[in-house]
């Protein structure tokens, strides 16, 4: 016990960010991270190979089913006269998550559906893979995609440098097709997290891609003079890249570009449904 309590500490602070981001609540934050740690006190986890994506999912299920009561009680104290904050507030820890994710991207957030703030968070912000969030809302991973696709137009449609980001993403993906191309490894380098992680889903790896790959180098090495019949297209709203042979979409490159212009997560979509799923505009 003495060991996993060790472990989990040295996931707490990851643990926290993901809580924070999905709730904009540092109290509530710390709420559903003392629950994952209940959890996994009493469970068995001898088999579990990433016990870090095991916490965030456990995490992100204790946020979700707290943001599902939250909404759930807006709607019922919609009609009641306006109370003051319970006496428990404590604003200055709201700062706090205000200043980390963003005054102005908080208030959005808080207009989103319970899902569509878990796609949101987990995808755009932790580059977790829809599959996975799949798994923890319990829907498909194109329902998954959606909604991560519906609250990025939210955002992107009220937060006040969507303009910039979107162009900043755009310019990246650019740059990055151009490296890949050009076989320039130190360019791809210089636009890779160091963290970066590569997810491709089962169809892409049927045909030869890689299911999992973590790290600058690894990531620039497999792109590293490829790419070649990928062009720019807007993915669900987004920058990427798509490779469609004869005009038909094969695979859909999906990217996640961080504040500082580094990519920290890419995905492979090679599933016709998904990709069917998906709102593709082509960039001539």
């Amino acid at each position: 016990m003495d060991q996993l309590a060790r472990r989990f500490e040295s996931d707490r602070p990851h643990l926290r960010a993901v809580a924070q981001r999905m709730l904009g609540s540092a109290a509530e934050a710390d709420d559903a991270v003392q629950e994952a740690w209940l959890r996994l006190s009493r469970s068995d986890t001898s088999d579990v190979g990433n016990l870090t994506g095991w916490l965030t999912t456990v995490v992100s299920r204790v946020c979700l089913d707290m943001l599902r009561s939250r909404a759930s009680r807006r709607e019922e104290d919609a009609e009641l006269p306006e109370t003051a904050a319970p006496d428990d507030a404590h604003p200055e820890h709201e700062a706090l998550v205000a200043d980390s994710i963003g005054p102005a991207l908080l208030v959005v957030l808080d207009t989103l559906a319970p899902g569509e703030r878990l796609a949101f968070v987990l995808h755009d912000m932790f580059a977790v893979p829809f599959p996975e969030i799949a798994e923890i809302v319990g829907c498909s991973p194109a329902a998954a995609r959606q909604l991560a696709s519906r609250a990025r137009r939210k955002v992107q449609g009220r937060g006040a440098n969507s303009g910039s980001d979107r162009t900043r993403t755009r310019t990246v993906v650019e740059a990055f097709l151009a490296a890949s191309r050009g076989g320039d490894f130190a360019a791809l380098l210089a636009l890779l997290d160091p963290d970066v992680v590569l997810h491709a889903d089962d169809a892409a790896v049927r045909t030869g891609a890689t299911a999992v790959l973590r790290g600058a180098s690894a990531v620039a090495e497999t792109f590293s003079g490829r790419a070649q019949g990928a062009k720019l297209a807007f993915l669900d709203g987004t920058a990427g890249l798509l490779w469609a042979p004869g005009g038909t979409p094969r695979v859909a490159f999906a990217f996640t570009v961080a504040a500082d212009g580094r990519i920290t997560g890419i995905e492979l979509i090679a599933d016709a449904a998904d990709l069917a799923a998906m709102d593709v505009q082509r960039v001539p």
